[in-house]
Order: C-alpha cells, then structure tokens, then sequence
C-alpha cells in the first residue's frame, strides 16, 4: 500500500514533503545516522547555535533538486525523464551518506587507519550488500537504477544537467549549505534568492544547466555570499584552532592504542587502527562517539592527549592567533626559526605549542567548471564582480600561548619585509 506524504518543519525551507520512497530511503538506519554528524564540526566553538546536521542538509539538497526539476520541466519539457529526475532526488539525498564524524574536519589520514575522501566511503556503502539503503535502493530502482544514480552522482552520465543539479558551482548541495549554514551560525553576510536562481535556469543546447541574462545578478549574490562565507565562517581562526585541537588529540590517541599504553572503545579503536575497517564498523562512528572519548581524554595521564582534550573541553589557556595578515609560505618559513625560539625561550616546546593550520579554496573555476550564461558565454565574461573572485584562497594561520603573541609578530613581520 502507498504510503502518506511526510512534511519535515524545516528552519529554511519550511515545509519539506517526503513521498514515500524518499521516506523508505530516510528512515533506514545508514541515513539515520546522519542526524549525529555535525554539519559545521567544530563551527559551533565559534557560533554556539550551528549544531545542525547532516542528516537536515540532505533533505534540504533533496528538497532544492525536486524543486528545480520541477521548474525545468516547465521551461524544458521533456528532455528529463520521471525516472532521471527520481535518481536526481535520490543523488541530492544521498550525497554525504559517507561522512565520517565531524563531517571534513576528520578527513585525515593521520586519525583514521584506513582513510577513504567521503564520496568513496559513500560508494562504498551503497555497494555493500548487506547494507540497509542499498536494499531500498535496489527494491525502488534495481541494479540498473543504481548504476544510473552512481553515474549522475560522478559525472559520467551522458547528460551533464543532471550531475550539475547534484554537483557543480551552482548545485542544490551549495544552494541549501550556504542558506542553512548562515541561518543557523547567524552570520549576516549577504543573501540570495534561490527561487529567482531557479526562474533563471534552462537547459541549454548542449545538455549543461545555462542562466538567463536575468539571473546573473542573483548568481552574483549567491557567489559573493559563498566567498564571505568561507572568508568568516568556514575558515574563522577559532573553527581552525578547535578542528586542530581535535586531530592532535585523536593522533595521539592512535599512537598510545598502537603503543599499547591505553584502551579506547571497540569503536574508536577500529577507526584508529584497523587498515581494512569495514562499511559496517565505519558507519558506527558518529559525533556522539568521538566527543564522548575526547571528554573521557581530559582525565588521561597522558600529558599531550590531556592538553588538547583539555583546551577543547574548558577553552581556558588556547593558543592565538598570530595576526599577520595574507601570512605567505616565504614569510613563515623565514620567521620559523625565531619563532620556535621565543616559545622555547618563554618555557614552550614549539612541537606543541606552535600550531600551523593551513586554509585553502579553490575560486570561481571558469569555463570548463564554470557557471554558463545562455549563448554559451561564462559569467566571467559578463560580470566582473565574479572575475574578481577567481584567485584561490590559501592562508596560513598559525597559533601560540598567548604570551609569545606579539614577539612572534614582530618577527614574522620582519621576515615579510625581507621578502
């Protein structure tokens, strides 16, 4: 029997409809989990109230597709199929199924033994045959459905408007982050109207989602609003410091387990040390698990795995921020040196205590990954704004105790003027 539409109260979109397919594919226990990984990791050390998830973004990415669809339907009548547009639905839904816990912040080969980039564990999970999604996948498309949806996901489906809808520089996955992450840190730094983005989206000739002259003014904002965000949410010092703070305290857990010098949950120890870690045991972790270890951390005779639970756990005492700005890889290679000395000489292990994290983001890619005007131009070639944005962002941020601060600036300053 066809079961009833759900609505889910959404803080964005407001009424979000689950059909009954998108609803057998939420309620297994693989997307479930989802609702205990942290969209922002660490981002709420610096914004308490950006404690949303991934399991809410996904449905709101799943929401905007169905939406658009709609819309190109209307604009360009029957060059998606029914069953293209629900594998659309489904890619958006299901596109950080592979998440581990603190979603990017533990991307990274130093924490887990056997390091996968999310899309290849979300592959991975989707292709193991025990797993609860692939089944409800299997029974509502097949194995040919699948195949499809895997196309759409990485690119190599033959009609490129379907994979840009899930993944592109002006994807519903972009679309519902950018809206989500900013109400829910409430930063107030531009705006966009996702709606007149879509009235301006075609499908143009050459199978790629084009934007009508109309439009470009709101992609613009939309662009804008995404370069500040990067610039004051995702890189913000603090989120940066925290999310370094959280990998040093999970590598030295992973050398004391390998060392035999301290026991960890079943769990946690099968993300530190086992090289084959299986889809089941990976889809264990959650954000649950790993905050529930750094809190047990602070109490640990372990003077290195301690300080940084510690430093997470109190927040008295963090390092800061060196504020130089546009820190170049010549200038703090110049300065190194001193600046490992005045912490040694203020009583600092510089090992510890000089803490270097690295930002960096790709600008507005142009052409081949860029977002296309109708007549084949790319936006680029209409707005300058948007040319203004193309240089990557790469940043050092480095840290140390709060009293080394400004010697440390000083010398970093003078190796800058050197260059």
């Amino acid at each position: 029997m066809v079961g009833h539409d759900r609505v889910v109260r959404d803080n964005v979109h407001r009424d979000i409809v689950l059909d009954d397919d998108i609803s057998r594919l939420v309620d297994t226990r693989t997307f479930q989990r989802l609702r205990d990984v942290k969209q922002l990791a660490t981002c709420h050390y610096v914004f308490p109230t950006a404690t949303h998830t991934r399991f809410v973004h996904s449905l709101g990415a799943q929401h905007l597709a169905g939406v658009l669809l709609e819309h190109l339907e209307k604009v360009n009548p029957g060059q998606i199929t029914p069953e293209d547009a629900r594998l659309v639905r489904y890619a958006a839904l299901l596109h950080d199924i592979g998440h581990p816990p603190f979603s990017h912040a533990l991307e990274n080969d130093r924490v887990f033994a056997n390091y996968h980039h999310h899309e290849k564990w979300g592959r991975m999970i989707l292709e193991d045959p025990d797993n609860d999604l692939r089944q409800v996948l299997i029974d509502l498309v097949g194995e040919d459905g699948l195949a499809r949806m895997f196309s759409i996901l990485d690119g190599t489906c033959e009609f490129p408007v379907l994979h840009e809808i899930v993944s592109s520089q002006l994807d519903v996955d972009r679309l519902d982050y950018l809206m989500r992450d900013q109400i829910n840190t409430g930063a107030k730094i531009g705006t966009f109207d996702v709606f007149r983005i879509f009235r301006s989206l075609r499908i143009g000739e050459d199978g790629h989602l084009t934007v009508t002259s109309s439009g470009v003014a709101e992609v613009e904002s939309y662009l804008m609003m995404r370069y500040h965000m990067y610039h004051n949410v995702y890189f913000h010092k603090l989120n940066a410091l925290t999310t370094a703070y959280v990998i040093r305290a999970l590598v030295r857990a992973r050398d004391l387990v390998l060392d035999g010098k301290m026991t960890v949950s079943v769990r946690m120890n099968r993300m530190l040390t086992d090289e084959n870690l299986s889809v089941r045991d990976y889809l264990a972790l959650t954000d649950s698990l790993i905050q529930a270890e750094l809190t047990a951390f602070v109490t640990h005779d372990d003077h290195l795995l301690s300080k940084w639970a510690t430093l997470l756990a109190s927040r008295s005492g963090m390092h800061k921020s060196v504020r130089v700005r546009n820190l170049t890889e010549v200038a703090f290679w110049g300065a190194k040196g001193k600046v490992e000395q005045i912490l040694t000489d203020a009583g600092y292990d510089p090992e510890e205590d000089m803490i270097v994290t690295r930002v960096s983001k790709e600008g507005y890619r142009p052409y081949t990954d860029g977002i296309h005007i109708e007549g084949g131009r790319d936006i680029i070639e209409v707005s300058t704004l948007v040319a203004s944005i193309t240089a990557p962002l790469n940043h050092i941020l480095l840290f140390v105790p709060k009293e080394c601060r400004e010697p440390a600036e000083d010398a970093i300053r003078q190796a800058m003027a050197g260059e």
